[in-house]
């Protein structure tokens, strides 16, 4: 495994004598890329905040970012952690806005903010009003995002693609790998309906012209007599699309959550969070073996070795 890792100070390139673990985590939402490090402190390695940091793991670019924390103490060690370009979208702000989708917001706020931009997938759906006072840059795409999924079903993962903010649908981020037993050192797997599940799907409009509300509600026989009633209710400021987003919702949440922890998995540098992976354990009595989706991974290097941490979440994710 060629593991390069460089700090830009000026104009210069440095290669820090690194000791113990490199740490790289990945979350899917909410979260900037983290990169965390400890190098020798001789003197000759001038470091501060604001410094890029780049990784590389066998030409593969893994993380490009920037020094936020040094921490050093009497044992000439310094703890670097630096953040990629995410890290900017904890900015809060007040936005007011309309008529635009989710790809267009991410694009006004990354130029107003100077992020660099890669990849942008169109989401296509129309976002009447975007109105969000005092919240997080991350609050305020995340919210846009949300909508698009629950009017439309599509899921879509913002990252850090090595500098550039990208945007792409779930459905693009499937990898061919497989996770079972030979490949992971330990797993804890569960499955709920206690909490995100729904079998029922009620909308509620309150026309106030016309002094009615009107409902508009989407159910699962099948399972409300497995589970009882499970019901997830909202109410909508428009009727326009009332139906087809109703059936989407069930489609969304009619169905138990299901997550896996795996620790110490083999490593793999094309697995960042939002990664569609192949599950496929024997679990007791459950055989698990679906496409479930990276919430968050950190990866590890360590002498020559890499591997992976993962917290997964399995749905309908994939069309």
């Amino acid at each position: 495994m060629e593991l390069s890792l460089y700090i830009q100070h000026g104009d210069a390139l440095y290669e820090p004598c690194v000791e113990e673990d490199i740490s790289f985590s990945l979350e899917r939402k909410g979260s900037p890329g983290k990169l965390a490090f400890r190098a020798v402190d001789d003197g000759r390695l001038p470091v501060s905040e604001g410094d890029q940091v780049l990784l590389k793991i066998g030409g593969v670019e893994l993380f490009y970012g920037f020094v936020f924390t040094l921490k050093r103490n009497q044992t000439r060690m310094i703890d670097i952690t630096a953040y990629d370009q995410l890290r900017y979208l904890k900015n809060k702000d007040t936005i007011i806005d309309g008529n635009l989708t989710a790809s267009e917001l991410i694009r006004r706020i990354g130029k107003e903010f100077s992020l660099s931009l890669g990849v942008i997938e169109d989401t296509g759906f129309v976002l009447e009003s975007v109105i969000e006072d005092n919240q997080t840059l991350f609050d305020i795409i995340q919210g846009a995002l949300d909508e698009t999924l629950q009017a439309t079903g599509r899921l879509y993962v913002m990252y850090d693609d090595y500098g550039y903010l990208t945007l792409r649908s779930i459905e693009n981020l499937r990898l061919g790998l497989l996770l079972d037993e030979e490949t992971a050192q330990g797993f804890d797997y569960s499955s709920s309906i206690d909490n995100g599940t729904a079998n029922r799907v009620k909308l509620a409009f309150d026309d106030e012209k016309a002094g009615t509300c009107q409902i508009y509600q989407v159910q699962n026989g099948d399972h409300i007599n497995e589970w009882g009633v499970l019901q997830y209710f909202e109410k909508i400021n428009s009727p326009a699309g009332a139906v087809r987003k109703a059936e989407t919702l069930l489609r969304l949440y009619d169905q138990k959550t299901k997550k896996l922890s795996v620790k110490g998995a083999f490593g793999d540098p094309r697995v960042r969070a939002g990664t569609g992976l192949a599950v496929s354990l024997a679990l007791g009595g459950e055989t698990v073996s679906q496409l479930m989706v990276v919430e968050r991974v950190t990866h590890r290097f360590r002498q020559g070795a890499h591997l992976m941490d993962l917290d997964l979440i399995g749905g309908d994710f994939f069309g």
